[in-house]
């Protein structure tokens, strides 16, 4: 933990749902982090800095944007490794973040395959680096947290996808809000830790209720009812692959532990619902109109049964000719 004092989380005005959502992955660091979009200036890493409060470690770790491969996962000294028969590793920030928070301002902006790498050992725990066949495996259990500004780019799908839970930030705050928001930073920012000892009291229940859910958590049964509910909410969602019935399974049971509760009961299920769903959900297209009639493009009969048996399907009604009328016959022209 860092000498500097961190904003606590229970100080945060407003932001309940995202709030919930962060303790909810400290209970359940398997839920998979949380993606937090919204617009700048709603206070993105002062919530995820609070979060660290909450978890054993208290460590908060930061990705700098623009960071390379190798200041993420860490190096391997091979000179060492030959001349002295073991491999030295360089730990990067993977490693650093080990037991508590990392951090990734503006994910969106991240090169894929760094993101890739950061959902993978997000989701296994372990970071494994390998060269020239020297390779160092570490622990690396933390809560992943990303943000992100819709107006500079998105992220693919499929890496959305990879984030347990997303929750969207309204940049309209009421004017209440907003006054009780500016007040309690500036008191934080004139005596930072005069502050941190006035909200001690709230934060320290905070993190009980979060040590003593993750306490119940193991003893909360993952049970059928529950999962036919989510399976069938996911089908109706229209959303791709499993992850998003497993998320919400994960979330809802954490949700359960944070109520204190035994077992997960539908409030559990709808509470974490838009968390799963809401950067997995696929809209439904509107059925298009037919296209109008034009001169050019005149709207063609649809065929009809004629009666006549097979291969009459394309033909065309007959026109009644009038009384005495001839067809003319096209004359070709002649040769000269």
């Amino acid at each position: 933990m860092t000498d500097t004092p961190h904003f606590p989380l229970a100080a945060v005005v407003g932001a309940d749902e995202l709030k919930l959502a962060l303790c909810l992955t400290a209970i359940d660091p398997r839920i998979g982090g949380v993606l937090i979009e919204g617009p700048r200036g709603m206070a993105k890493s002062t919530l995820a800095r609070g979060l660290a409060d909450l978890l054993a470690s208290g460590q908060f770790v930061t990705l700098p944007l623009g960071a390379t491969e190798e200041r993420l996962i860490g190096t391997l000294d091979l000179d060492a490794a030959l001349g002295e028969g073991r491999a030295s590793f360089s730990p990067g920030v993977l490693a650093k973040a080990d037991g508590g928070v990392l951090y990734v301002d503006e994910v969106n902006l991240l090169p894929d395959h760094l993101v890739d790498l950061l959902l993978d050992v997000a989701a296994s725990g372990v970071n494994l680096v390998e060269r020239d066949g020297i390779s160092h495996r570490h622990p690396a259990r933390f809560v992943l947290i990303g943000t992100m500004n819709p107006e500079e780019g998105e992220l693919r799908p499929q890496l959305l996808d990879r984030f347990g839970l997303n929750v969207a930030l309204s940049g309209q705050t009421l004017p209440r809000q907003r006054g009780q928001i500016i007040r309690r930073r500036l008191d934080f920012d004139a005596d930072p830790q005069a502050f941190c000892q006035l909200w001690a009291p709230e934060q320290l229940t905070l993190k009980a209720r979060c040590e003593t859910a993750r306490g119940l958590l193991a003893g909360i049964e993952l049970d059928d009812q529950s999962l036919a509910i989510i399976t069938e909410r996911c089908f109706a969602a229209g959303v791709d692959g499993l992850r998003a019935d497993l998320v919400w399974l994960r979330a809802a049971r954490a949700h359960a532990a944070w109520r204190g509760a035994s077992a997960i009961c539908e409030d559990d299920i709808d509470a974490v619902a838009d968390f799963a769903l809401r950067h997995r959900r696929r809209e439904a297209q509107p059925p298009q109109p037919p296209a109008p009639a034009t001169a050019d493009h005149p709207t063609q009969p649809q065929p009809q049964a004629s009666g006549q048996g097979e291969g009459s399907w394309g033909e065309m009604p007959a026109q009644p000719v009038p009384t005495g009328a001839r067809r003319d016959v096209p004359s070709w022209p002649k040769k000269p």
